[in-house]
């Protein structure tokens, strides 16, 4: 069967592990790497860290509510991690209609976001904290009469995954303030009228150093470029392929992230990997 593939199958996330947000903490504190992913391809470059302290966690506040008129998806009744559907999700004109609204507005929310870190670049000792974006986009998706998609699944106690630095994905936010340096990650999902809509980007905070800020705007021409050869019956590898030709012009190399199907059910087969090494993965 030729699937057709769309740029929501590139929206990024790593092979979903619980470990990776055990007890309240994300998992990557520290890496000998620099580490990050932006706008769905993750990268990393072999040099040292621009930042030499390891990130630190801060105080994680309580879970947020959403009201009860509000529909809510069915893995916020368990404590377990959800598994990634094995059926591709195949939408009707109705569904790609339903698709559409639910991701604008995850981008409507992801670059409102946006614009909290960037506000931040000039107030530095009245930064926002990572618990600051979460409860601002809570608030946007509750007002929108959506459900925050990561809020309650496999347990994940907030709406809003914001990854710092050397925090590779699915960094729980808390108490710590944005610095002058730092980059974040700011994974957006929502549920509305039952159909999920998830993305993801890297932004800046004040002044990064000239290697970060490369390694960012590298990852977002390898995402570009793998959307560029997304059509009907164009074989998945294609896209990893194309991603680590780029990747590896610069020197850097391609973590095994995956994108996957989004619809009715948040990750799904197919899954998307970013890696061309990935080759006994290959469809």
């Amino acid at each position: 069967m030729a699937a057709t593939v769309n740029s929501s199958t590139l929206l990024s996330h790593p092979t979903l592990n619980p470990s990776t947000f055990v007890n309240g903490e994300a998992s990557a504190s520290s890496f000998t790497t620099t580490t990050l992913f932006s706008g769905g391809v993750c990268a990393y470059r072999t040099s040292e860290a621009s930042h030499t302290a390891s990130l630190k966690r801060g105080n994680v506040s309580a879970r947020l509510t959403v009201p009860d008129h509000i529909r809510k998806p069915h893995y916020i009744y368990s404590t377990l991690l959800p598994e990634i559907s094995s059926e591709y999700q195949i939408h009707n004109a109705e569904g790609i209609d339903n698709m559409r609204a639910a991701c604008k507005l995850a981008a409507r929310v992801l670059d409102y976001a946006g614009t909290l870190v960037r506000t931040s670049e000039f107030l530095y000792q009245q930064s926002v904290t990572t618990n600051e974006i979460d409860e601002a986009v809570h608030q946007m998706i509750i007002e929108a009469a959506a459900y925050p998609s990561p809020l309650g699944y496999g347990q994940f106690p907030k709406s809003v995954c914001t990854s710092v630095n050397e925090c590779m994905y699915h960094g729980i936010p808390d108490s710590r303030k944005l610095q002058d340096g730092d980059i974040i990650n700011i994974d957006v999902a929502v549920y509305l009228n039952g159909y999920h809509g998830d993305t993801s980007k890297t932004f800046l905070c004040g002044n990064v150093d000239d290697a970060t800020k490369k390694l960012v705007k590298v990852t977002e021409e390898c995402l570009q470029l793998g959307i560029s050869v997304c059509k009907d019956g164009a074989p998945f590898q294609n896209i990893g392929d194309r991603i680590c030709e780029l990747a590896a012009k610069f020197g850097y190399g391609v973590d095994r992230f995956v994108g996957h199907g989004v619809g009715t059910v948040l990750h799904s087969q197919p899954l998307i990997f970013h890696d061309c090494r990935a080759i006994s993965y290959r469809q």
